[in-house]
């Protein structure tokens, strides 16, 4: 889509649909107010009705209101003005995102940074409407014999500012929000390809064409490299497979020569039937989605690319898959991990740990200033969190604080857990270094614990997503989450080093 922000009234500005908000009680917004007044109380007149009551969720489109130089009116309802806040923002956005898409508005005004929310300044509410918008022309029918039919989408989208208004910081979110919504899809896109599609080579070669297309260096580790570096873990959960592993690096050098990058880690299993310790049948066709950390990785990338921001970021996404077979992981085995130490497998369905603590250790050679492992590690953390908040654990509190505020500006959100010592003897082994899990209790702290084992010399914290990165039933699909939260904590650490 193309956006524009302009200095002018809604009223006066020509499109195809002007959007406007509506409160309970009623009360209007300022460009409901105009509309109202414009039209010699044409909105006022749907009030006394009883058609419009401002109500949550309700929209009532016009057309050929007078005094409007837009062909259409939106009137959205946002409910009680008095607890319009962050989360009523983002789902009125999302609301609307979809509806005007039913329309056949090809260009619409939004006149919704003029709504109050507390804490919210106007350049967050564009960003989020942008993202908003973006996100409701995301569908995925690639897999389909016939692409769903659609009408015409929205195509320029105007965004009405006061004179007090900074355009170029106005125009600097809107970049944000396309950028985040151009990652978020391409996460998403990779989530939703099947498993016999989005291979570890089709991820590979898809992380490839993202590094040559915004000019990043790219470098693809094969089994046999993988094998001289002594990565016995990576390589023992893709023993199972017919597919081989694929350790995927992307460099992003939008910073100094010299200055230390921040390394991005992402589990990578494009699909998870648990090995020998095989899942229940029951929604296992959602094991597709145990790559959507790599996934998000690689979609942050991309929004690095298209924002340009003067930092060094590295991406390294170990992929493979985790299948039973004769020559797969058996519970009891035991292997060596590229930093020497050795695991004891008691669950070959704890696989995400082992071929992310060898990623860690390779991305050592990076002289990182922090590393986020991002994955979908641990059933725990869904019986924890839900889907609302991704689990955080980590080794460095000035790290945690950081990913803590980008999550609440991004609204990805993350909720710390502890990391204390006393969890880590959950994971002793009578015949290795450590057992690759810990039990039932706290899963998904000791899965971290078992991180942790691989980054004492790194500022470190690990994201446990499988609650955030898809949903199930109705709406089933990948999230895309939390491409938001990274991108955001990279344009943190960019603002900071300007």
């Amino acid at each position: 889509m193309n956006y524009s922000i302009e200095h002018k009234k809604p009223i006066e500005i020509t499109s195809d649909c002007l959007v406007a908000a509506v409160f309970e009680g009623p009360s209007l917004s300022p460009t409901a107010q105009a509309i109202d007044s414009a039209s010699d109380g044409a909105v006022s007149r749907l009030l006394e009705s009883g058609d419009l009551e401002g109500k949550k969720g309700q929209i009532m489109l016009q057309h050929h209101v007078s005094g409007v130089s837009s062909k259409r009116v939106m009137l959205v309802g946002c409910g009680q003005q008095d607890k319009f806040d962050t989360e009523a923002f983002r789902a009125m956005a999302a609301r609307v995102a979809v509806h005007i898409n039913k329309t056949a508005a090809t260009s619409a005004v939004f006149a919704l940074s003029e709504l109050e929310v507390n804490g919210r300044d106007n350049n967050w509410k564009l960003r989020h409407l942008t993202e908003a918008l973006e996100a409701g022309h995301y569908q995925f029918d690639v897999m389909k014999s016939e692409p769903s039919k659609t009408r015409r989408l929205l195509a320029d989208v105007i965004y009405p500012i006061t004179d007090s208004d900074d355009k170029d910081a106005a125009g600097q979110a809107v970049a944000q929000g396309k950028a985040i919504a151009a990652g978020t899809r391409l996460a998403k896109d990779l989530g939703n390809l099947p498993g016999n599609v989005c291979t570890p080579t089709y991820l590979a070669e898809e992380a490839v064409k993202l590094a040559k297309e915004f000019g990043m260096k790219s470098t693809v580790l094969e089994e046999k490299d993988m094998e001289e570096l002594g990565m016995g873990a990576l390589l023992s959960v893709s023993r199972g497979s017919r597919q081989p592993a694929k350790l995927i690096v992307v460099e992003y050098a939008g910073g100094k020569k010299d200055d230390a990058p921040y390394v991005l880690v992402g589990k990578g299993l494009t699909f998870d039937a648990g090995g020998i310790s095989i899942k229940p049948a029951a929604n296992m066709d959602e094991m597709k989605y145990d790559m959507c950390g790599g996934a998000s990785v690689l979609g942050a990338l991309r929004a690095l690319g298209e924002l340009k921001l003067p930092i060094n970021v590295v991406g390294v996404v170990p992929s493979s898959e985790n299948l039973p077979d004769g020559d797969a992981n058996k519970p009891g085995d035991i292997v060596t991990s590229m930093s020497g130490q050795t695991i004891e497998i008691l669950n070959t369905d704890a696989e995400g740990r082992l071929i992310l603590c060898d990623a860690l250790t390779y991305s050592e050679r990076f002289k990182p200033k922090t590393v986020i492992d991002i994955a979908t590690l641990t059933g725990a953390c869904v019986i924890a969190l839900g889907e609302h908040a991704s689990g955080l654990l980590g080794n460095d509190d000035a790290l945690a604080q950081d990913l803590l505020a980008a999550g609440e500006y991004a609204v990805d959100r993350v909720w710390q857990l502890p990391l204390w010592e006393q969890y880590q003897r959950q994971l002793d082994s009578n015949f290795a270094d450590m057992a690759n899990v810990g039990g039932r209790p706290a899963g998904t702290i000791t899965a971290a614990c078992f991180l942790s084992r691989y980054t004492k010399s790194l500022k470190w914290a690990h994201l446990d997503i499988a609650g955030t990165a898809w949903l199930s039933g109705k709406a089933k699909g990948a999230t895309g989450r939390p491409v938001g939260l990274l991108t955001q904590y990279l344009i943190d650490r960019a603002s900071e080093a300007a």
